[in-house]
């Protein structure tokens, strides 16, 4: 049996995000396959902090740390592979690849800008330079690839683990949020949506999990306005964000960022929980059809869908719920697909 060597490579801030998360769940899966061995390297951007949620997240894991250009380390693990699975498009990654001739794909994960800087014109040279590249929404697709879309590319939306469980719709309540604490991620308008709506506090509260920058002034709002019904969470661990996302009847993902996906409305519909998004970027076709949708950054519209969720009908929420979650099942690319993927461009033969 030929073994199959792989590292991921995976630009970071220090940050537990979505990427860290995809990179995280395709290493514990393919390590189930006999015959693929893998390696993390994590590269560290500029202004790189390793923050407590991606240190707990990596616990346990033998993660190889690497800085921008000709790392030792880096270049020797890339010798050492036999494929070479590159997150977004950092060009030297790219370039030691080409170097040393290894077999490489990219998961680019980010939009593009329609800006013509130097750096933009680097990262789309080392695009070209992949064997294959896997987008992971048509809307980030089409920013990179916006007039032909070349051989090796296509859309595989990025997963983490996925969340397993169910629970009636009639036993669930309110609303939940999960992210990072940042403005362009949303929190704030959906603290503002959630004090303009008119909601039965008790049957519609508001979880609110992750962390970030905007922590403190989120607790300041809401002593201060002192809205009622809201929980702060913080950081919680992958069984806790299980649990409420599958209690809660909505989640609510509003970004105003450009989102490139949104893997939070993944993991909600995977439950069985329908979303409630604005219409940013990639994250329609996360919410699926049966989400209900507002434009970005509009408080108003969103308190507006927050009402519309709470006046929905039992067997209207019911249908929502379980079709949401059906649907999924035919948008997604198993997880197994990166096995099959990094045997075919070393060249070995598929285990039967």
């Amino acid at each position: 049996m030929s073994r199959t060597k792989v590292v991921i490579v995976s630009p970071s801030t220090g940050a537990y995000g979505g990427i860290e998360a995809f990179v995280l769940a395709i290493a514990a899966t393919v390590r189930r396959q006999p015959d693929i061995e893998v390696r993390i390297c994590v590269k560290r951007v500029e202004n790189f902090a390793l923050q407590p949620g991606l240190k707990t997240m990596l616990q346990g894991e033998n993660i190889i740390y690497t800085d921008r250009g000709a790392d030792r380390d880096l270049i020797e693990t890339i010798r050492w592979s036999d494929v070479v699975h590159l997150q977004n498009a950092p060009p030297d990654v790219a370039l030691f690849a080409k170097l040393f001739r290894k077999p490489l794909a990219m998961t680019i994960h980010n939009y593009m800008t329609r800006e013509l800087s130097p750096r933009r014109l680097l990262w789309r040279f080392a695009a070209s330079l992949a064997d294959e590249r896997w987008y992971n929404s048509q809307f980030v697709w089409d920013t990179w690839e916006p007039h032909r879309k070349r051989p090796g590319s296509r859309k595989v939306p990025t997963l983490s683990k996925l969340p397993e469980g169910w629970t009636a719709p009639e036993e669930r309540s309110g609303f939940v949020f999960i992210g990072r604490w940042v403005a362009n991620k949303g929190i704030d308008t959906l603290l503002d949506a959630y004090a303009l709506a008119a909601l039965d506090r008790e049957r519609w509260p508001l979880v609110l999990m992750g962390d970030g920058p905007l922590r403190q002034l989120i607790d300041y709002a809401i002593k201060r306005r002192e809205i009622a019904g809201v929980t702060l969470l913080g950081f919680v661990d992958e069984a806790t964000k299980a649990e409420r996302i599958k209690n809660a009847r909505w989640m609510v993902v509003p970004p105003n960022t450009k989102e490139n996906f949104g893997l939070t409305a993944i993991e909600a519909r995977h439950l069985g929980v329908p979303c409630i998004i604005t219409r940013d970027g990639g994250l329609p076709e996360a919410g699926g059809r049966h989400a209900l949708i507002c434009p970005p950054n509009d408080p108003k519209a969103l308190a507006a869908l927050l009402e519309e969720a709470a006046r929905m009908d039992e067997l209207e929420y019911a249908r929502r719920a379980t079709q949401t979650r059906q649907e999924l099942a035919t948008e997604l690319e198993p997880i197994e697909f990166y096995a099959h993927a990094y045997r075919r461009l070393a060249g070995h033969a598929p285990v039967e």
